[in-house]
């Protein structure tokens, strides 16, 4: 099913994450200097794109989907999410690893099944809503770098 435009921004933000997937990927093995093995890059990149993109889902994507029957798929969301988190806070650069695998999967998870179940089940008011808080949230956040 093509993204439908009111689930674009939310969906572009998977392209910045599987980028952070895969630089996490090339970094495992890199020996224990947090930024020559990018762990300080993939943390700094975790709090500034990925979980404001989490905020923005778990604050108005993930209760309107629950309400509309998708408890499941909200339900799994959420526990990847609490996964990301912990791998990022026990601050480990061995983490890099599970945490590449976990990410990748979950925007793979998200954008074919999380999505594309929300633009089933969601009104278009309820979705015309996920538009504006996610491009609302996308402008206060600090530019990639």
């Amino acid at each position: 099913m093509r993204r439908a435009a009111t689930l674009r921004a939310l969906s572009s933000d998977h392209h910045a994450g599987l980028v952070l997937a895969r630089r996490a990927r090339q970094a495992v093995g890199a020996g224990p200097d947090v930024e020559a093995n990018g762990w300080g890059e993939v943390t700094r990149r975790f709090y500034a794109e990925l979980e404001p993109h989490f905020q923005t889902e778990e604050q108005a994507l993930l209760p309107a989907l629950a309400a509309a029957g998708g408890a499941t798929l909200v339900e799994r969301t959420l526990a990847e999410h609490r996964a990301m988190r912990a791998l990022i806070t026990e601050d480990r650069p061995d983490n890099l690893g599970p945490f590449a695998a976990l990410l990748e999967a979950h925007i793979r998870f998200e954008e074919q099944e999380l999505f594309e179940t929300a633009q089933r089940l969601l009104p278009p008011p309820i979705l015309d809503g996920l538009e504006r808080s996610a491009r609302c949230d996308a402008r206060k956040r600090p530019a990639a770098g």
